[in-house]
């Protein structure tokens, strides 16, 4: 049977080194019939040209910080590999001339956050007739397998009759034998509030007494760091809405698609997350920086001006306590953070 066509969605903003490695593990994938779109906010640190030199097989990847992940990265993915460049002015125009082309590079122009920089590469994939969109994020590696998983679990499930999105179990890059996620999370309609990814901190070891369908039977949104969507999924649902410059745009996606598609998750398909590298998220060993702090407190109070409004003032109290708890653990770079972020001023 002919594969699916994938058109896998990758952002990058200042962060060459993750997306080299990132794309060193795709182009070694089991997979055959996919597309890299690869979107740059405008990258200062010299991105485009680091990108173009590793497909030309100029530049390769030495090391990898993580020993235990190497042979996700290991080179072996023939260079050089075609690469096409256009600006966001250009998806429409030049959809035509992209098809068959391995890696496609838009330049957004500037710094459109996650789901504007990303809508860029959803678009084009669409336009392109891709029957699925991964969208990954850059600070990831992933298993040879990993994409197949993701393919074979949704189509199977489709077969059923049930219309589903699907997400891969993540890991911690910096210790590939604890999970941060299986497939996504769970919200609070009371408080506004993402749980903590599902299955967090469980090991490997721990791995086959899981109950898979338990967890994706509580996922109320996938975690954007791996989320395969479907052709009908982005037609009939819509791309990201792009006024969430960072966070909550998985769960107002999610939200605008319930009771019409059913999220999952695939068992076998694992990726390895750094887990916020460029923005500064909360992570195994480090605490949310003021940057994120700041975003995830303006989304939420839009999320909830949006969907739940008449729980407007209960969050925005509650952002006033954290900003306070901020200044007494003497994080007041985070407490202004949130302060700036409930006064609708610029970070």
């Amino acid at each position: 049977m002919t594969q699916p066509k994938v058109a896998i969605v990758i952002l990058n903003w200042n962060g060459w080194r993750d997306t080299l490695e990132c794309l060193e593990s795709l182009f070694n994938q089991h997979y055959e019939n996919f597309q890299v779109i690869l979107c740059d906010n405008d990258s200062t640190d010299d991105s485009e040209q680091r990108i173009l030199d590793w497909c030309s097989g100029d530049y390769s990847i030495a090391s990898l910080a993580q020993p235990k992940l190497q042979r996700l990265v290991a080179p072996t993915a023939t260079k050089p590999i075609a690469i096409t460049r256009l600006t966001r002015d250009e998806i429409i125009s030049s959809s035509a001339g992209l098809i068959g082309t391995p890696l496609v590079l838009i330049q957004n122009g500037a710094n459109l956050g996650f789901a504007g920089g990303n809508n860029s590469g959803l678009q084009l994939g669409l336009n392109l007739g891709a029957d699925y969109c991964w969208l990954l994020n850059n600070d990831t590696v992933v298993e040879p397998d990993c994409l197949a998983q993701m393919v074979s679990h949704t189509e199977q499930l489709k077969a059923k009759g049930v219309k589903n999105t699907c997400g891969s179990v993540q890991c911690f890059y910096d210790d590939p034998n604890v999970i941060q996620a299986l497939g996504g999370f769970g919200f609070s309609h009371r408080s506004a509030i993402t749980s903590e990814t599902f299955g967090r901190y469980l090991t490997r070891d721990q791995y086959s007494a899981i109950d898979h369908e338990a967890y994706a039977a509580k996922l109320d949104a996938i975690h954007g760091c791996s989320w395969l969507l479907s052709h009908e999924f982005l037609t009939e649902i819509g791309l990201m809405d792009d006024r969430y410059f960072l966070y909550y745009e998985e769960i107002d996606w999610a939200l605008r698609a319930r009771g019409r598609y059913q999220l999952t998750y695939a068992p076998e398909a694992f990726v390895y997350h750094k887990e916020g590298a460029s923005i500064g998220s909360k992570s195994f060993k480090r605490p949310r920086s003021a940057f994120a702090e700041y975003h995830i407190h303006k989304s939420r109070l839009r999320f909830v001006r949006k969907h739940l409004p008449f729980r407007l003032p209960q969050v925005a109290m509650f952002s006033m306590m954290q900003a306070a708890n901020r200044f007494r653990q003497k994080l007041s770079g985070n407490g202004k953070a949130i302060f700036k972020a409930l006064l609708q001023l610029s970070y």
